[in-house]
């Protein structure tokens, strides 16, 4: 994939393009011959009325008249007739393609790693995802065949000009020159504004998004005039960048409408000047068939490079949305084990990791935890623990090391066979903007209404959800808003329960609820991690006393483990944690 440059057009990524086009290839070639049926239809009017003028009008020929006019309506009809089938089909095709290329990228960015989203702003995925896409589907629906249509029509228009009247041909032809100059170094300088363009739209949407996302953030620390500053720097940009292209135009398009407008008064002075000197076979017809012509030749030339900036903008966005669709972020899904039944013990064997090259997060992590039992993971922030999780769901490749499954390497699993006997609760629960049946099931067809009621009520949620308006099929809003965060707590302990994990994964799950909230999650907790492997993060060292072994982690290593009592009776850095929560608890 070549860079964003100024190159008038990009042929290689146009033929990639056109590669979407395949599966409609008969919608395709329909879309062309409308086209090279237009530009026939187009050329006959001029020449039809000719034939009126100086064969029928001018030696008062009534059936002669009636004739030519008939024949003229039909051929109008005709016209109207293909340039609707043109307009819909090539439409049809534009909203096809894009269609299709939308699937292809989003499914493309679900098997992306973690680190592609780390690094990448969702506003501008957003851009790729919708606006982008759309600027392709103009490519086909108001670019590519509206081009071919008008250059059709300027071949069939100079042919005709020059069956006519070739001296007249001859003044119109030279005035092409200055106005395909113009229309070249105008094409140039929209390739550029347009790039500019679409990424002051993207920076746009990236900042509206984020401070949307994080408006409570913005009205609590009273951010509103800083931001709306920010924002009218930024919207500043994106006007500017606009207004390049509005510029462009202002200049090119009176540049060309004078042309024409000179290319029609030479033709009428010269003709009529010969015809009434009588040294021209001009006839009156043969001049307006002209004028006609002549607008025939030049206004498509304006319309060519209007339509030349909406294929660009096409490009450019095609252009976006390939570099996507050639990253290669996906994780190694090579493994071959699939369906197979797993206990849940898991072994994690010297493992070193970083987020970024050169900088580890975690320095030589061993542990080991059996199936069935609960192991409890505690430290300070930034001390690793959440990484753990992440590389046990395999969101990111270790730098070294090995994690096993039922002593099978993770990585000799498919990726969808070994998170689909994880579950995972985390602290920021997120729910779709749908029913809280939906949101526990996932669509999954294999979990009816049913089973959903049945687990809410072994873990002691079913009162809870049955109190909300319509129950099961409360809708929870956009990101669960209508949900308090103990409340979405318990939804996302639902979610883990019905989807019958062989491992469960509590990260900070008992966090920021309140004390009626953490009871339910406390009572859920002991239901679900029954009889399956047990990962529990937690910052509350009260609610991890029961764990079979409890790891401690500072600066990305391991510094204890054992179980609760043990850690107490070492006195160490777990010790001091638990001292200092308690005293804090005993303070409050």
């Amino acid at each position: 994939m070549s860079k964003e440059s100024g190159k008038a057009f990009d042929t290689g990524l146009f033929k990639r393009l056109m590669t979407f086009t395949k599966p409609y290839r008969l919608t395709f070639y329909g879309v062309a011959l409308s086209a090279i049926l237009l530009s026939v239809f187009a050329v006959m009017t001029p020449y039809l009325l000719r034939m009126l003028i100086d064969e029928a009008i001018i030696p008062a020929k009534a059936d002669k008249l009636l004739n030519l006019s008939v024949i003229m309506l039909l051929v109008l009809l005709a016209q109207v007739t293909f340039q609707l089938l043109f307009n819909y089909y090539a439409n049809w095709l534009g909203e096809s393609v894009i269609k299709d290329v939308r699937i292809r990228l989003f499914r493309h960015m679900l098997g992306f790693k973690m680190t592609y989203f780390d690094n990448s702003s969702l506003g501008v995925l957003v851009t790729r995802a919708v606006a982008d896409m759309q600027r392709i589907g103009e490519i086909f629906s108001q670019g590519f065949f509206v081009i071919i249509a008008d250059l059709l029509k300027m071949l069939a228009a100079a042919a005709l000009m020059v069956y006519l009247n070739w001296k007249l041909a001859l003044i119109v032809f030279s005035l092409l020159p200055v106005i395909l100059y113009a229309t070249r170094l105008f094409q140039k300088a929209m390739k550029v504004a347009f790039i500019e363009v679409r990424a002051q739209v993207a920076n746009l949407n990236s900042f509206v998004q984020e401070r949307i996302a994080g408006m409570k953030i913005v009205q609590l620390f009273t951010r509103e005039k800083i931001e709306s500053d920010k924002f009218r720097e930024i919207n500043e940009k994106h006007k500017q960048a606009w207004l390049k292209t509005v510029w462009y135009n202002s200049i090119f398009f009176p540049i060309a409408e004078i042309v024409g407008s000179l290319a029609i008064g030479l033709v009428v002075w010269y003709g009529g000047l010969m015809n009434v000197a009588n040294i021209s076979d001009s006839e009156a017809g043969t001049i307006f068939a002209y004028i006609l012509c002549i607008e025939m030749l030049f206004r498509p030339l304006r319309q060519i490079a209007d339509k030349f900036n909406t294929l660009q903008m096409g490009m450019v966005a095609a252009n976006r949305v390939f570099l996507i669709l050639d990253t290669d972020s996906k994780m190694d899904d090579s493994g071959t084990y699939g369906d197979t039944q797993v206990r849940g013990d898991i072994k994690f064997t010297d493992v070193h990791f970083g987020y970024l090259k050169g900088e580890e997060v975690l320095h030589g992590i061993s542990f080991d935890a059996k199936a069935g039992e609960t192991i409890a993971i505690v430290g300070a922030t930034g001390a690793g623990k959440s990484t753990i999780i992440n590389l046990l769901n395999r969101f990111y490749e270790i730098n070294s090391g090995q994690i096993l499954i039922d002593g099978i390497d993770s990585k000799d699993y498919k990726l969808a066979a070994l998170r689909s006997h994880i579950a995972v609760v985390l602290q920021d629960v997120f729910l779709f903007a749908d029913t809280i049946v939906n949101n526990i099931t996932l669509k999954n067809e294999n979990v009816g209404l049913k089973d959903v009621e049945e687990a809410a009520i072994q873990i002691g949620v079913h009162e809870f959800i049955e109190s909300l308006p319509g129950g099961y099929e409360f809708n929870v809003k956009e990101r669960g808003s209508m949900l308090s965060s103990g409340q979405r707590q318990l939804i996302a302990f639902l979610r883990a329960f019905v989807s019958n994990p062989s491992i469960l994964i509590l990260d900070e799950a008992t966090s920021s609820v309140d004390s009626y909230s953490e009871r339910l999650i406390q009572r859920a907790t002991d239901k679900i991690t029954e009889g399956r492997t047990s990962i529990i993060i937690a910052h509350r060292l009260a609610t991890i006393k029961k764990a079979d072994k409890i790891l401690v982690m500072e600066a990305g290593k391991i510094v204890e483990s054992g179980t609760h009592n043990e850690l107490l009776k070492k006195g160490g850095y777990y010790n001091k944690l638990y001292e200092a929560q308690f005293m804090e608890e005993e303070a409050a």
